[in-house]
C-alpha cells in the first residue's frame, strides 16, 4: 500500500515536473530562451556540478557524524551509498520516501528504525537553519520581508528548546504512557526522543548547522556561475545575490511540502532572478531550468544510481523496500510497551546481521 502511494507521488511529481518545465518554457519565450541557452558558457558546467557534489559530500559528512553520534557502526561505502541513495527519493511528497535511509540501516546495522529516523529529521532542521544563516545577509542589503522565515526560524528553534528540556520532554511522555492508545507506541516515541536529544544538544547542533553553511554555500556557488554563464558581470554583489536567491527559494520550496518543491522553488528562483539580477525573463527562465536540472535532477540520478549499486553490491531485492519499511514501521508501532513501562535499550542488537539483513 505504502509502495503504490510513492508510485503514485512520484508520477504525480513527474507530471508536476513538467507541467512547471513548460511553465517556466513558455514565461521565458521559448524561443528567446533557447538561444540564451545556447549562448551558455558550458564550460562552466563540470563547476557547477562540482559544487552541487560539494554539496553532498558536506552532507555525507554531516551524516556520517550523525552515525556515530547514535553509536552506528556502518562501513563508509555502504553508509555512502545508503546515503546517496536518500537523494533518489527528493521527488516524493514532503521526502517521506527518505525513510528509506532508516529501512536500508535497519537492514545494514540492526537498529529500529524509530531509533534512526530523527537522523533524516535532524538533517532538515540544520540544513533550514543554514539556508536562513545564508539569506541573512541578502534580507537585510535587500530589505525582503522576514514574516516567513522568523515564522520557520520560531517553529525550529522551539522544537529544538522543548526537545533540550529533558524535564518537560520526560514528563510528556510519561503522561502519554497513561494514553489508551499513546501507551502503544510511547516506548517507540521514548526512542526517537533520545535519539533526537543526542542529535540536537547544542554542541552538535551548532557544528551541523556550520557544515551546512559550508556545504550548501556549495550550490549557492553554482547558481552564481549559473548567472555568470549566461552573461551576468561577475562580482561579489552577485555572489550574495546567488546565495539570497538559492537561499531563499530552497527554503520556501521546503516549506511548501511539494515534491522537490516543484513549482514553488522554481517560481521564487525565476522572480528573485528578474528582481536582483536580470528583468531579462529568458535569462531568468534559463537560469532556473539550468540550476534545478544541475540541483534536484542531477541528484535524482545519482541518488538512482547509488541505490541500484546498494542493490548489486548488497544482493538485495529494492523493488518493495519503501513498502518494507513502511510495514516494519508499523509494527513497530503496534507493539506494546514493554512490561517496565518506562525504560527501552537503546543499544544496537547483539544478534549479527548479515548485509542481506538476515540473523545469522
Amino acid at each position: 500500500m505504502f509502495n503504490h502511494k510513492i508510485r503514485t507521488g512520484i508520477v504525480f511529481s513527474l507530471i508536476l515536473a513538467f507541467v512547471v518545465l513548460i511553465a517556466i518554457a513558455l514565461y521565458g519565450d521559448l524561443p528567446q530562451m533557447v538561444v540564451t541557452l545556447a549562448n551558455f558558457r558550458w564550460g562552466f558546467l563540470p563547476i557547477i556540478l562540482g559544487l552541487t557534489l560539494f554539496n553532498y559530500l558536506g552532507r555525507f559528512i554531516k551524516w556520517q557524524y550523525y552515525l556515530r553520534r547514535l553509536q552506528l557502526q556502518l562501513p563508509w561505502k555502504k553508509s555512502l551509498l545508503i546515503f546517496l541513495s536518500g537523494l533518489s527519493m527528493a521527488i516524493t511528497p514532503g521526502k517521506i520516501g527518505e525513510l528509506l535511509k532508516s529501512y536500508l540501516l535497519k537492514r545494514s546495522t540492526g537498529a529500529a528504525i524509530s531509533r534512526t529516523s530523527p537522523i533524516i529529521v535532524a538533517e532538515r532542521l540544520t540544513d533550514g537553519l543554514a539556508m536562513l544563516g545564508l539569506s541573512t545577509i541578502g534580507l537585510v542589503l535587500y530589505r525582503f520581508s522576514w514574516g516567513l522565515l522568523l515564522a520557520l526560524l520560531i517553529i525550529a528553534l522551539t522544537a529544538i528548546i522543548l526537545i533540550q528540556n529533558r524535564t518537560l520532554s520526560l514528563a510528556l511522555l510519561r503522561f502519554g504512557e497513561q494514553l489508551p492508545i499513546v501507551s502503544r507506541i510511547a516506548h517507540l516515541v521514548r526512542i526517537f526522543y533520545e535519539s533526537s536529544f543526542t542529535l540536537l544538544q547544542w554542541r552538535p547542533l551548532l557544528l551541523a548547522v556550520t557544515l551546512g553553511l559550508i556545504s550548501w554555500a556549495g550550490e549557492c556557488g553554482a547558481l552564481y556561475f549559473v548567472f555568470t554563464g549566461l552573461g551576468a558581470p561577475a562580482s561579489v554583489d552577485l555572489f550574495i545575490k546567488a546565495t539570497f536567491i538559492l537561499a531563499i527559494s530552497s527554503l520556501i520550496g521546503s516549506a511548501s511540502g511539494l515534491p522537490g518543491g516543484l513549482g514553488t522553488a522554481d517560481g521564487s528562483m525565476l522572480g528573485l532572478t528578474r528582481l536582483l539580477v536580470s528583468s531579462s525573463a529568458s535569462l531568468g527562465s534559463a537560469a532556473t531550468l539550468l540550476i534545478r536540472f544541475c540541483t534536484l535532477w542531477f541528484g535524482l540520478l545519482i541518488g538512482t544510481g547509488a541505490l541500484l549499486l546498494y542493490r548489486t553490491t548488497q544482493r538485495v531485492d529494492i523493488s518493495n523496500e519503501q513498502e518494507r519499511s513502511w510495514e516494519e514501521w508499523k509494527q513497530e508501532h503496534t507493539n506494546i510497551l514493554p512490561s517496565d513501562g518506562h525504560k527501552t535499550s537503546f543499544a544496537p542488537p547483539s544478534t549479527p546481521v548479515s548485509t542481506e539483513g538476515k540473523i545469522v
